[in-house]
């Protein structure tokens, strides 16, 4: 592993233009639960019966007593981890441009990330389905269920609902830094759902470098990735930057 790591930190400090593609697999270790898999949310839910744009629309009090309020707490009391961490440092030193997750905790934005594509929104926020004002989610008063605007419209959170289409503009900008960047750094995600796992095939395509951080290989390892790195996020990307830091002294 540790020859990986070294390929790594070399293959960052040559690059000018580092992506990277974030999952689910980031935030685990800031106690926020996947969706998917073990363990996930949707283990418990029927996501059609909770997370339906139409289940919002028809009982927002249904998804936010079952879905939202967790969410909230789950939220609220989240931190990022050294795996958002070190991603600042890749941006603190020139070398990140942009994040794009799929991720909705809005844990990169805290940890100090400037440019954060988020594909699937963020539960960081609500924004009022009359109105459209946005307020930050640990702001929003629990006493009334779903909670309301000032002008009385209901909030809801400011994700993209299934349903409900990314917005395209999300999705244009991060084919384009995709195919813009010489490194893409894929942290934590399986690579499964769409379009998230095509930007690592935009980018290979395109002549960059794919480093993969996953504790398991995923459809990519072995068609796209340039190689995998197996391991927690947190841990594995303190062991590059440590590596990183012999490279540009």
């Amino acid at each position: 592993m540790h020859h990986l790591l070294k390929r790594a930190a070399a293959d960052l400090a040559a690059a000018q233009n580092v992506v990277a593609l974030t999952g689910a697999g980031i935030s685990t270790e800031s106690g926020i639960p996947p969706f998917r898999g073990k363990g996930g949310l949707w283990e418990r839910f029927d996501l059609m019966e909770i997370a339906h744009i139409d289940v919002l629309r028809g009982d927002p009090a249904k998804v936010w007593r079952i879905l939202v309020k967790e969410m909230k707490e789950i939220v609220d009391q989240a931190r990022p981890n050294d795996g958002h961490k070190g991603l600042v440092k890749l941006e603190e030193l020139g070398l990140l441009k942009t994040v794009i997750t799929q991720n909705v905790d809005g844990l990169h934005q805290m940890a100090g990330n400037t440019d954060v594509i988020e594909f699937h929104g963020t539960f960081a926020w609500q924004r009022c389905m009359d109105c459209h004002q946005r307020v930050e989610t640990h702001k929003v008063d629990m006493t009334e269920i779903p909670p309301r605007c000032e002008c009385k419209g209901i909030l809801r959170p400011d994700v993209v609902f299934f349903g409900e289409l990314i917005p395209p503009h999300h999705l244009w900008r991060s084919r384009q830094v995709a195919a813009d960047c010489d490194v893409m750094l894929v942290v934590g995600t399986s690579a499964i759902v769409q379009p998230a796992a095509l930007m690592p095939v935009i980018a290979k395509n395109s002549g960059a470098k794919v480093i993969e951080i996953n504790p398991e290989s995923t459809p990519l390892t072995h068609q796209i990735s340039d190689y995998l790195i197996l391991g927690r996020a947190g841990e594995v990307m303190n062991r590059i930057l440590a590596e990183l830091e012999q490279v540009i002294r």
